[in-house]
């Protein structure tokens, strides 16, 4: 199994996992994240451990060690993407499961087991058409200022959202074409989205335009564009003219 199709297999795998426990009807709303997250960590922590024991692993629910960055090969999770969206019973979470070689997210899949969906790096589809007018997710709490900013500035449209996942992937799927975020994530947050994002051809940076770079000793990341490379340069530069 390729390292496209091991993420793709997992990712699914564990979007069914937390399925079964939310229709098991034992736990509802922080208990029921709780669960997920913990169940679905379980699974994909070993099933990696099992079929790629020589790579580094870093996951949002387990115990980060300084051990993944001597490794070249680092795997990169997030078990739910979006644990108030699950628990509240929504379908706009996820679940991350990536591989970043020499800090690059090379390897990559998003399901959204609440669509039915799993996007990946292995198989890329073409990005359907885009709107004639520009479309943005932000949070569906807390949209960003600089995001609402941006958006006025060159006439998109907000689209409230939930999981980072569930956002960039709205992007890939043509529900949107701009995902502009600065209210800090994490890189379990991002790295399989922008690989999924790059394997579309779509722009995916910071939003001062440089790389996105994984497994760090310090795994906070401020910020991240992602978006059709046709707005990639309007949305960097308007994003730069407000912190002039």
């Amino acid at each position: 199994m390729t390292d496209a199709e091991l993420a793709a297999h997992l990712a699914e795998c564990a979007g069914k996992i937390l399925l079964e426990v939310r229709a098991s009807g034992m736990f509802e709303g922080k208990a029921l994240g709780n669960a997920g997250d913990e169940t679905a960590n379980q699974f994909l922590c070993h099933a990696l451990r099992r079929q790629r024991p020589d790579d580094g692993l870093l996951s949002e629910e387990s115990k980060d060690t300084s051990e993944r960055l001597s490794k070249q090969r680092v795997w990169i999770v997030d078990p739910v993407d979006g644990t108030r969206e699950y628990g509240e019973e929504r379908s706009d979470w996820a679940v991350h499961v990536a591989l970043c070689v020499d800090g690059r997210p090379e390897v990559g899949a998003v399901a959204l087991p609440g669509l039915g969906k799993v996007l990946c790096t292995g198989k890329p589809g073409e990005l359907p058409e885009m709107a004639a007018k520009p479309r943005m997710v932000v949070s569906r709490t807390r949209p960003a200022a600089e995001a609402v900013a941006v958006a006025n500035a060159i006439g998109a449209e907000l689209v409230p959202m939930g999981s980072a996942g569930a956002k960039a992937m709205a992007v890939v799927r043509g529900e949107a074409e701009i995902y502009l975020h600065t209210g800090g994530q994490y890189e379990w947050d991002s790295a399989a989205p922008v690989a999924v994002a790059l394997a579309h051809g779509l722009h995916a940076s910071r939003i001062d335009g440089s790389p996105l770079v994984y497994n760090q000793a310090d795994t906070y990341m401020p910020d991240l564009l992602i978006c059709r490379a046709e707005y990639a340069e309007t949305v960097l530069a308007e994003v730069a003219k407000l912190s002039a």
